[in-house]
């Protein structure tokens, strides 16, 4: 394997961002904004890094993201406190927009999640990738992924079960 040249991280990022980006979504709770940040900076430090990356970067993309959202969600946990909407009005004709909303409410769900239990449904289930992968991006265990995962989907259920608070 050689190390990636500048075209080829380029091109990587070309054909790849946006799938990065929508893991990035989702591993931000649906923060669009924080979500282009995230990815934003481990793009840039991978980049800086790209000489040490071997073969395909995509493995080592998506393990910097899930680390780097759990470590930004740590350190900003310290500092901002965030309040919800309440009393937030009610649509009235589903339409086209359901879709929408239906991913939304799933991506809010997934932000109320712990970083890591966050980490290992996406990089599961939206990603697509396998137990022992989702391992080795994370840097933990195959029982932990599948304990992660169980506990994960229980949650998402539950929050997802619950009727919509109306004001």
């Amino acid at each position: 394997m050689t190390d990636i040249e500048d075209t080829d991280f380029t091109d990587f990022v070309t054909h790849r961002s946006t799938s990065l980006l929508r893991t990035a979504y989702l591993l931000c709770g649906g923060d669009r904004g924080a979500a282009e940040d995230l990815l934003q900076d481990v793009l840039e430090r991978v980049y800086a890094r790209r000489k040490r990356v071997k073969g395909n970067p995509e493995p080592y993309v998506r393990a910097a993201l899930a680390n780097a959202s759990a470590n930004r969600w740590r350190h900003r946990s310290r500092r901002v406190t965030e309040t919800t909407l309440e009393h937030a009005a009610e649509p009235g004709v589903r339409g086209h927009e359901g879709g929408v909303a239906d991913r939304d409410q799933i991506a809010r769900a997934l932000g109320t999640l712990p970083p890591r239990m966050r980490a290992v449904l996406v990089l599961r289930y939206f990603d697509d990738l396998s137990e022992a992968d989702t391992a080795a991006a994370l840097g933990c265990g195959t029982g932990t992924v599948k304990s992660q995962t169980s506990r994960g989907l229980d949650r998402l259920r539950a929050l997802l079960a619950e009727p919509a608070t109306k004001g």
